[in-house]
């Protein structure tokens, strides 16, 4: 009895954290899958989240604190796609000069390095659980019902006009061009987008761990694209709502390895190289996908070979 509880505990851990930052994997889907733009603005759009959910939740409001965070993370694409179309910076020098510049806007937004929310302060999550949802599941029933909103709206917009044609410029901006729609209009729109979505993500995460810190968005690029590699690896690719629910699987996956390390009690100085072995293993997986395929074809090919004798 007592494994299987600790087995749930795992599990909810992994399920609470998964969703938190699967919001991360759908902004790298939009920009990386869809837009074909290597942007770097993520791990400074989470801290400005993280920073901005925080300090308003200090002010007594914390679901007012999830919208400013959204809007906050919109500015921040909008700088990076503003760089990109209007300036001529190239895509990965303007998400990495962006980012740049919100370390400090990060930290004058905490008044500091860091900003605890404090206990006696509310969050989203404590008052789902003050409301008696779910009991011991609200965290997970509140991010659950949140990140599936977000990616059911990303889902809807992908599927408009507007979200068809992000879609036909990161195929090939040259044809929309030609189709006369303007790929610095999508290209804004998109990369705004999935930085709202990013600073969404930070903003759960600082509620839930009700702390916002300066490098608490260090290496979510990393998280995000493995997130998003293991999902499209299990599932592949096909609709738009496919491919969302392969974000959220990989997401709950990547969060599921690292929360049993956390669990097992594997030394704080290996969850980096745990974490760091995760991913490669992510982003090989096609590779060696591919690799087994062709042994597999191989071996039944000389199979097929020695029977004709």
């Amino acid at each position: 009895m007592k494994g299987v509880f600790s087995v749930l505990i795992v599990l909810q851990g992994a399920l609470e954290q998964g969703f938190l930052y699967a919001l991360v994997a759908l902004a790298l889907f939009l920009s990386y899958s869809i837009l074909d733009i290597a942007d770097l603005t993520t791990d400074g759009a989470f801290t400005l989240g993280c920073a901005v959910s925080a300090t308003v939740c200090l002010a007594g409001h914390p679901v007012l604190a999830l919208p400013m965070a959204v809007a906050a993370g919109a500015a921040a694409g909008f700088v990076t796609a503003f760089l990109q179309t209007k300036l001529g910076v190239p895509s990965i020098l303007a998400g990495i000069i962006t980012n740049f510049g919100l370390y400090s806007i990060n930290m004058m937004v905490m008044g500091g390095a860091n900003r605890p929310i404090g206990l006696k302060n509310q969050t989203v999550f404590t008052l789902a659980q003050g409301a008696g949802v779910l009991g011991g599941w609200a965290k997970l029933a509140v991010a659950a019902v949140i990140v599936l909103a977000a990616g059911g709206a990303l889902v809807f917009f992908l599927g408009t006009r507007l979200g068809l044609s992000i879609r036909a410029t990161g195929d090939n901006k040259d044809m929309v061009r030609a189709s006369s729609i303007n790929p610095v209009f999508t290209i804004t729109v998109g990369l705004c987008v999935a930085n709202a979505l990013t600073a969404l993500s930070g903003g759960l995460v600082a509620q839930y761990m009700k702390s916002s810190d300066i490098n608490q968005g260090t290496g979510m690029v990393v998280i995000g694209l493995a997130s998003l590699i293991i999902g499209q690896t299990l599932i592949g690719r096909g609709g738009m709502a496919r491919c969302v629910a392969a974000v959220l699987l990989g997401s709950v996956i990547y969060q599921l390895f690292y929360v049993a390390a956390l669990r097992f009690n594997v030394p704080g100085e290996y969850l980096k190289l745990i974490a760091a072995v995760i991913v490669a293993g992510a982003i090989a997986m096609p590779a060696l996908k591919q690799w087994a395929g062709l042994q597999k074809r191989r071996h039944a090919a000389r199979r097929h070979r020695g029977g004709e004798r």
